[in-house]
């Protein structure tokens, strides 16, 4: 059985752990009423905030004032609770948000709804959600053509598959990139720039 938190690490390189910090986690997870899984906790402690693979963001850590990932989440909740984006009467069964997670209808933020994770600067929204298809704490991504997707995973394998080049982030999302990941540590500080590291090379 693959380890996919460590697959994820053998393919990203050190963990720098700029802002590992268990007492910001607890803090955020008794704000949003919810504990986060303990695979996307650790992925975040070791590189966030951080953009991966050119595309992927996990742009913020909660112990990170200039880039809070509590905030972050309510910002992004707000916005999608407002928007019910989940409620077109057109979507098929198996790209239903309510169908996915079993659920009569979707909120955002809140402890049986979905949880942002990350987002890609194409317009695709990661989400926590409490079940997909009935597996526990799986992904639910809406893509940036507005599809949603189900996956039935933990991050940790969600993440692998996205950055081995998999279709996770929405329909037509596939994007092998040779070679290794790019990692861009993004600024958590206004006179800080960008800074760009490479992952190992990666096995074929």
């Amino acid at each position: 059985m693959t380890d996919y938190l460590q697959a994820v690490s053998d393919m990203l390189g050190p963990a720098e752990n700029r802002y590992a910090d268990p007492a910001a986690w607890i803090r955020l997870e008794q704000e949003i009423g919810r504990r986060l899984p303990a695979d996307y906790k650790a992925i975040v402690d070791a590189y966030a905030p951080v953009r991966l693979h050119g595309h992927l963001c996990l742009s913020s850590h909660p112990a990170c004032a200039w880039r809070s990932l509590g905030e972050e989440i309510r910002s992004d909740a707000e916005g999608w609770n407002e928007s019910r984006a989940w409620e077109a009467d057109d979507l098929e069964p198996d790209e239903d948000p309510r169908v996915i997670c079993n659920r009569p209808q979707i909120t955002f933020g809140s402890p049986d709804g979905l949880i942002p994770l990350a987002s890609t600067d194409q317009g695709a929204a990661i989400f926590l959600a409490p079940e997909v298809h009935g597996f526990p704490d799986g992904i639910v991504v809406q893509g940036a053509e507005g599809d949603w997707a189900g996956h039935p995973m933990h991050f940790a394998e969600w993440l692998y598959r996205y950055l081995t080049g998999q279709e996770m982030a929405g329909w037509d999302s596939a994007a092998p990139y040779p070679g290794p990941v790019l990692l861009e540590y993004l600024p958590t500080a206004p006179d800080e720039r960008t800074r760009e590291v490479y992952g190992p090379e990666r096995r074929r």
